[in-house]
């Protein structure tokens, strides 16, 4: 494994940390000023800065305790100063005033720039598949 490489997967073992630490600078830290993010969440594109820690706490806010995201199926493509990164992704958490927690499993796509030696992400992309039989339902319980 490259150098590179390594450098890429402690950022997400990072970001996964720092979601479940509740740790949202921490989080944010890993991206690029310019980055653009399709998020699970609606719009389609996110339009918010993505250094300010207020949605994302927010968001974990609407939890229980901070969710859990793990990464499988990783796969990183570094060259020189760009790198993308494939991953299945699973979150989990319980919903504040549910008393079941539910796991998501999504597809990950990460894009980064490498700048002054450091990798930053610049794009970052979420989906859920859904079915295809006209119903366009979301399929939130597949699994690899």
């Amino acid at each position: 494994m490259s150098n590179d490489e390594t450098q890429i997967r402690n950022i997400l073992t990072a970001q996964a940390a720092a979601l479940q630490a509740g740790d949202v600078k921490a989080m944010l830290s890993h991206y690029a000023p310019e980055v653009v993010s399709f998020t699970l969440a609606p719009p389609l594109r996110q339009q918010t800065d993505p250094h300010d820690p207020a949605p994302t706490e927010r968001w974990i806010a609407t939890f229980e305790a901070p969710p859990a995201r793990t990464y499988t199926q990783v796969t990183v493509t570094a060259g020189a100063e760009v790198a993308f990164v494939t991953a299945l992704t699973s979150l989990s958490a319980t919903p504040k005033g549910s008393p079941e927690p539910f796991t998501l499993w999504h597809r990950t796509t990460i894009g980064l720039r490498k700048t002054n030696g450091q990798w930053l992400i610049t794009h970052e992309h979420e989906s859920v598949p859904f079915e295809m039989d006209g119903s366009f339902q979301a399929s939130v319980n597949l699994k690899p």
